[in-house]
């Protein structure tokens, strides 16, 4: 397997290099954000998120936070499943200039298509290590629309080190999902002709 390390912001070519099944340890800033959040995006287009997710990374997470001497701490920050941001995501990449997504169970067409016009890359996280991932996370860096979401739904901006992914659907057409679909079908229509 291909390890590579990016580091974010992602440029056109970091992007470019990334193919189906490369193993991923990014480094940067990221962002979380789930369903309210992808909602919030879109609706009201807010400006100041605008920068931290230019040529960035949103991460399909509802983390758990702690704030101890008035100092957020990431005890876990395992992924979410992405679909559900499905309606969103080719928006917000248009929107903000997003170029790498990040969750569990892979998205549809639509992105699909919009990994490739856009230039960008969903990566595959790993359901259960969420303390895993919490250890990634260097520091929160920013939070958005806590008072309003509430701890899971608002927007962290956390810096990780060798946050672990692998990439599943790359900016070339390429799914790793589609590829499991496909081969499981086969599978499973050889097991009903028998």
């Amino acid at each position: 397997m291909n390890v590579k390390k990016i580091t974010l912001p992602l440029s056109a070519e970091d992007v470019g290099s990334l193919h189906v099944g490369d193993k991923v340890l990014l480094s940067g800033t990221i962002v979380t954000g789930r369903d309210m959040a992808h909602k919030w995006l879109v609706e009201e287009k807010p400006r100041e998120v605008k920068d931290v997710l230019k040529n960035g990374a949103i991460y399909h997470c509802g983390p758990i936070m702690l704030k101890k001497e008035g100092k957020w701490t990431c005890l876990a920050a395992g992924p979410t499943t992405s679909i559900r941001e499905e309606p969103y995501l080719s928006d917000v990449m248009q929107e903000y200039g997003l170029r790498c997504v990040i969750g569990k169970g892979g998205m549809g067409e639509r992105t699909a298509e919009a990994l490739k016009k856009h230039n960008a890359v969903y990566l595959f996280a790993v359901g259960g290590a969420a303390v895993i991932y919490a250890d990634a996370v260097e520091s929160v860096e920013d939070v958005f629309q806590l008072n309003a979401f509430g701890v899971p739904e608002a927007l962290w901006v956390l810096k990780v080190k060798d946050f672990s992914a692998i990439v599943s659907m790359d900016s070339h057409g390429g799914s790793l999902h589609d590829e499991v679909e496909t081969k499981s079908n086969l599978s499973y229509k050889k097991l009903m002709d028998q």
